[in-house]
Formats: structure tokens, C-alpha cells, sequence
């Protein structure tokens, strides 16, 4: 139970710091103008706390056909992450008798194409910089080069969620060992164990 908890602990973590990443304006950054996969933020050159905001409240609104790809990646990725930590948080809140198959399933492969989903995403992120609204935020930017912008925390922190989430797929992956000698049978009519002995080839 206090292995699953931590689990449970670490996925949520996961999943939060995931959402962080992508509603903050500070993937790319300039010194007066920083944005992300779903906000933008400008500020006067010496007051950088007095910022104004924007949301691009759908995908229609993005400005570019591949920044909407890799904003509908990066969305399925955390989708999928946030579902398989719910469904995790579940697995450890519901009493054993009531579900005695916890702790396996299908969540790995769930994670797994979280992972893969959101990797993606970020692997395509970039291409946006050849966009007329990055180009006008980052100057001479294109495919991958980010011109006069800065990597922001933002996408850092992204990069980062894309890492953990695949370690802990690593390590939670369910290993099945064969090994040779007798087959344990339970059986439910007798509610008794019986040993079959290994047939001799």
C-alpha cells in the first residue's frame, strides 16, 4: 500500500508539473516578449513584471498549422497522463477486496503512449518557429533555429515532465520471469492448490 501511495504521489506530481509546462507563456522568450504553446506575454523593456497575457482559447486560434499540431499532441499527451493518474489514484484508494487485480492492467501501455505522444509534440514544437508570429517575436527564426529568442523554463520543464514520465514507465513496467518446475494451479471449486509436475521433454 505505502508503495502504490508513493506511485499515486509521483504520477499526480507528474501530471501537474505536465499542465504547468503547458500553459506557460516561457517556452521561447525576447527581452520584452516571451510565448508557449497555448499563451503569449509581452512587457515593457524595463518593467518585466508588468506583463499582459493572452490564451489561445482553441487550436483555431493558434497561429500556426504545426504549433496546432503539436498543441493537439502535447494536450493528448497530458490527457492521457492525467487519466492514467486518476485511474492509478483509483487502483489505490479502492479497498483490495473490491479490486484485486490492482496494481496491473493496462495503465503502463496508457503511460507509455502518454510518453510517446507528448515527445512528439515536443519534438514538433520547434518547427512553429518558422511561423510569421515567431518570426515577428524572434526575428530571423525558422525551422528549429530560434533566432534572437531564448529557451525558455517553460519548454525546459516540458522536456523534462517527457523524461520522468518515461523512467517511470521504466521502472513500473511489469517484468515476467519464466521459470522451469512445477505449475501452481488454484482451484476454486475445491479451494485448493495443485501442483501439476513439469511434463519431461
Amino acid at each position: 500500500m505505502m508503495v502504490s501511495s508513493v506511485w499515486a504521489a509521483l504520477e499526480l506530481s507528474l501530471t501537474c508539473i505536465s499542465a504547468l509546462s503547458l500553459i506557460s507563456p516561457a517556452w521561447f522568450q525576447t527581452a520584452t516578449f516571451s510565448f508557449g504553446v497555448l499563451t503569449y506575454c509581452s512587457w515593457p523593456q524595463s518593467d518585466r513584471w508588468n506583463q499582459s497575457c493572452r490564451t489561445f482559447r482553441s487550436l483555431g486560434d493558434i497561429p500556426d498549422f504545426s504549433w496546432k499540431v503539436s498543441a493537439a499532441f502535447l494536450l493528448g499527451g497530458w490527457l492521457l497522463l492525467a487519466f492514467n493518474s486518476i485511474f492509478f489514484l483509483s487502483w489505490v484508494l479502492v479497498p483490495k477486496g473490491l479490486c484485486p487485480g490492482r496494481g496491473s492492467g493496462k495503465m503502463p501501455s496508457m503511460q507509455a503512449a502518454a510518453a510517446a505522444t507528448t515527445i512528439v509534440g515536443l519534438l514538433f514544437f520547434p518547427t512553429s518557429l518558422a511561423s510569421p508570429f515567431a518570426k515577428e517575436a524572434c526575428g530571423a527564426s525558422s525551422v528549429y533555429r530560434r533566432g534572437q529568442c531564448q529557451l525558455g523554463w517553460g519548454y525546459v520543464t516540458a522536456i523534462l515532465s517527457a523524461v520522468l514520465a518515461s523512467l517511470l514507465l521504466v521502472i513500473r513496467w511489469p517484468r515476467v520471469t519464466k521459470v522451469r518446475g512445477p505449475t501452481v494451479l488454484f482451484s476454486s471449486d475445491t479451494e485448493k492448490i495443485i501442483l501439476v509436475p513439469e511434463m519431461s521433454k
